[in-house]
Formats: C-alpha cells, sequence, structure tokens
C-alpha cells in the first residue's frame, strides 16, 4: 500500500512538471519588424530605415521584469524569437526619446500571446525614433 502511494505521488509529480510554460522549447515564433523614423528639430519625420543589428528583448511569461532573451534584427530590420511554448511575452526595444531625462531611452513595448503550440505570429512593424 506504501509503495502505491509513492507510485502516485511520483506519477503526479511527473505531470505536473511536464506542463510547459511560457518560454523555450515549444514550435510557436513571433516574428516582427523595427523601422528607424529619423526626425528633425521640429519634430518631422525627415527619412525612414530598416533597423539593422538593432536589439530586441523578449520577456517569457510575466513573472519577472527582466529580459529573459535578446536577439538583434537583421540587414532588413527583420527580427524572430522561435522555439516558444504557448503564454505570454513581452517584447521590448529602446528608442530615443527627447524629453527624457539625462539622455535615458524610451522603452516600447508590445505584449504577444501565443495561444497554439505551432502559432506563428507576425507583429506590426515597430518604430523607434533617432532624433538629429
Amino acid at each position: 500500500m506504501k509503495n502505491i502511494k509513492y507510485l502516485v505521488l511520483f506519477l503526479s509529480t511527473l505531470i505536473i512538471s511536464c506542463t510547459k510554460s511560457a518560454g523555450t522549447g515549444g514550435r510557436a515564433t513571433i516574428k516582427g519588424n523595427i523601422v528607424v523614423d529619423n526626425i528633425n528639430i521640429q519634430g518631422n519625420i525627415v527619412d525612414s530605415y530598416d533597423a539593422q543589428d538593432h536589439e530586441v528583448y523578449i520577456i517569457y511569461g510575466q513573472q519577472n521584469n527582466t529580459h529573459d532573451d535578446d536577439i538583434n534584427t537583421s540587414y532588413d530590420g527583420s527580427f524572430e524569437f522561435k522555439y516558444l511554448n504557448k503564454g505570454n511575452y513581452e517584447i521590448f526595444v529602446y528608442s530615443d526619446c527627447i524629453d527624457c531625462p539625462k539622455g535615458q531611452d524610451s522603452l516600447i513595448t508590445k505584449t504577444i500571446t501565443i495561444s497554439d503550440s505551432e502559432e506563428i505570429i507576425e507583429m506590426d512593424t515597430i518604430r523607434i525614433a533617432n532624433f538629429i
């Protein structure tokens, strides 16, 4: 009888530990693109271009506020976070900020929910500022 209790405890622990949370190890993907807007002193967009080699960060789930992974955009401003599980994700990038104190950057965040284990989410283009 004692062995059956241990077996049930072991199997229930095994089943609970197999539940996947937000993070890597899955088959879902989040894709996106970043564009830089050059903005003059009057606040007008002078020109725009693909953000090459710009860092993009991801937070898995909602348990923390520290990024879990980061990648750099490609030559065309594109990025991909692959092999994700179902769950909530926070994608963020930094942008120039003209009104921020002491030269700080502003933070642009996007919340993404993956609801299918093989989902491919294509985000809207993220636009960041470059003050010239």
